[in-house]
């Protein structure tokens, strides 16, 4: 709903919340997450809002909320209500109205050490019991600056002022989060610098309801949680689909030549645009996809991408469509061939009359209103599109993978017989139980792959954990290389065992690997490791979602017999593995 994307007006959302959720409630496509709100402040009008933007992006919460104040006796002490409500999420919404105790001018440096330890320690013995009882992620807010300074600006440097100790406390949150998998910081002392500190905090509404924060910026905070929700439960986009002329320079390639474009450090205007190509750059790094969709001639784009003072190089994108077809045909055209969904991209184009095409023709995809370059940065920067939550060696590699994936595709052309191709590719592949050093890759793949997964089950790392340390349980990854180069972690098996039959909980693979037969390496190790924990039986489910339509048959495929199909096309099969026969032909397999 573009009412929720950024930039948007808080006041109008806190007016019209009744009416917005109406309308998003009309979209039935959604996972549904329980999610725990500890306040140490009011935060009834914080769930109602967050709820909005949740749901916005796909996810239909459903809230504990702890009473005022009460976030940590909720999290200390026995609780059976919040046991009972198994939250996938616990969010713990304090602010710097929570911090017990403050140096005072006349305290030594050891007497303020020991004051913030014993404030760390409050939150950090809590975050540990919430860990082990409730075992699922935790947001924690850090603390926001306090609304005056005694010291003035000495009161960042002295050890006794208040903005020294909150910004020393801060970074002992930070130091837990590092060292803390399902840990993260909801950073509202960056929101609320953003929002304006002064406006933040202002204590009218503090002393009048108990707000930690100024109603009127409560959409700006909720926004900000609601990233990091939707970017753990994989609602997180994958690739920018780019415009060229006056989006990543300034003027018209076409019309001005390559010499004339405003790019680099000559002019001001071509200084911004250098900024925002260096910016895009930055999220190649971080395993982001880049690509092109312009109205233009080829070998203009290419010159114009060879500017030697442009920083993004041809190279530096995955697809180039520079040709005169419709962008919405383009778009749908990239995500095809990226193996993704058009709502995994983000089209980034000056042009509001392509932005509107392609709004109205290409539904899913994410099409920020960008106006001035200047502002391109701050726009996509604080819509949250690729909020960051983990950082793997596969994300970090991500644009060499599917460069490696176009060389495949490349060859396939070469060869008339499929099979001839296969084997030329000499894949090899690691299939094993899950191991520590994958485990965040496995939650990760969990919670975005969803063509090819067959339940669409979402896990945390911190099931993922207790999974792998559960004997009751087959679980299976498998990494996949050719002669290109190495996919990572590209696919994941998960079951549970019962009376000698084995359940499939999830099955999954990424789309990178389609038709390369790595299905049939895994089911082959699956069978094995069955047979070797002594299960006669493996009962296979699919469970049909908008988007999974391709594994529909896939257990009939690997000689299961359907079971049973109901009438939304759930459905159960069975496999006796006396009768399986291995399928893998082209793939040798470390086990």
């Amino acid at each position: 709903m573009k009412e929720l994307e950024y930039p948007f007006d808080n006041d109008y959302i806190l007016k019209k919340k009744k009416s917005i959720k109406k309308q998003l409630l009309e979209n039935d496509n959604f996972i549904e997450k329980n999610i725990a709100i500890l306040g140490g402040s009011t935060t009834s009008d914080i769930k109602l809002i967050l709820e909005l933007f949740l749901l916005n992006q796909g996810i239909k919460p459903n809230f504990y909320e702890s009473e005022y104040n009460q976030y940590y006796q909720d999290a200390m002490f026995p609780n059976p209500e919040l046991e009972e409500f198994k939250p996938d999420i616990i969010y713990i919404h304090t602010t710097n109205r929570n911090i017990t105790t403050y140096p005072i001018v006349g305290n030594s440096k050891e007497e303020t050490n020991e004051l913030l330890s014993n404030e760390y320690n409050k939150f950090s013995n809590m975050w540990d019991r919430l860990a082990q009882v409730y075992n699922c992620p935790i947001i924690q807010n850090n603390f926001e600056l306090p609304f005056y300074r005694l010291m003035g600006n000495k009161d960042a440097s002295d050890y006794r002022g208040k903005v020294n100790f909150i910004t020393r406390l801060n970074l002992k949150f930070y130091e837990y989060a590092e060292s803390h998998a399902n840990f993260y910081i909801n950073d509202i002392n960056y929101v609320s610098a953003s929002y304006g500190l002064e406006k933040w905090a202002d204590n009218f509404y503090w002393h009048m309801y108990k707000y930690a924060l100024a109603v009127p910026a409560i959409p700006s905070l909720a926004f900000n949680i609601s990233n990091i929700i939707k970017a753990i439960f994989g609602k997180n986009k994958k690739a920018f689909v780019l415009d060229l002329d006056n989006t990543l320079w300034g003027g018209i390639v076409g019309d001005d030549g390559v010499e004339n474009i405003k790019v680099g450090p000559e002019v001001p205007s071509g200084q911004v645009f250098s900024e925002f190509q260096n910016y895009l750059k930055e999220h190649k790094n971080l395993g982001i996809i880049l690509n092109v969709n312009s109205k233009n001639e080829k070998e203009n784009a290419i010159a114009g991408l060879n500017h030697p003072d442009g920083p993004l190089k041809p190279d530096d994108f995955i697809i180039i469509k520079a040709n005169w077809d419709p962008k919405s045909k383009n778009i749908v055209d990239i995500a095809n061939e990226l193996n993704l969904g058009v709502d995994s991209l983000v089209f980034v184009d000056d042009n509001p009359a392509e932005r509107e095409i392609v709004r109205r023709q290409v539904n899913g995809v994410a099409i920020p209103e960008i106006d001035a370059p200047e502002h391109y940065i701050n726009i996509l920067d604080k819509s949250g599109f690729f909020e960051v939550t983990t950082i793997s060696k596969d994300d970090l590699n991500k644009s060499e993978m599917y460069k490696e994936n176009a060389k495949r595709n490349e060859m396939l052309n070469a060869y008339a017989d499929y099979d001839d191709y296969l084997k030329s590719l000499k894949m090899k592949a690691t299939i094993k139980p899950f191991e520590a050093i994958y485990m965040s890759r496995i939650a990760q793949l969990t919670n975005k792959s969803n063509q090819f997964n067959l339940t669409t089950h979402r896990y945390t790392q911190a099931e993922i954990e207790e999974i792998a340390n559960n004997k009751n349980y087959i679980k299976l990854y498998g990494k996949l290389e050719d002669i290109f180069g190495d996919n990572g972690v590209v696919t994941v098996v998960i079951g549970h065992i019962e009376e000698k039959v084995l359940h499939i909980d999830l099955w999954l693979m990424s789309c990178r690997v389609l038709k390369r037969d790595m299905e049939f390496a895994m089911m082959d190790s699956l069978v094995k490791k069955a047979r070797e924990a002594g299960i006669e039986k493996i009962k296979g489910y699919y469970y049909p979602t908008p988007k999974n339509g391709m594994v529909k048959e896939f257990y009939g495929l690997h000689d299961f017999e359907k079971e049973n199909e109901d009438e939304e096309g759930n459905t159960i099969w069975n496999l006796n593995i006396n009768n399986y026969k291995n399928k893998n032909k082209f793939i040798e397999v470390e086990e």
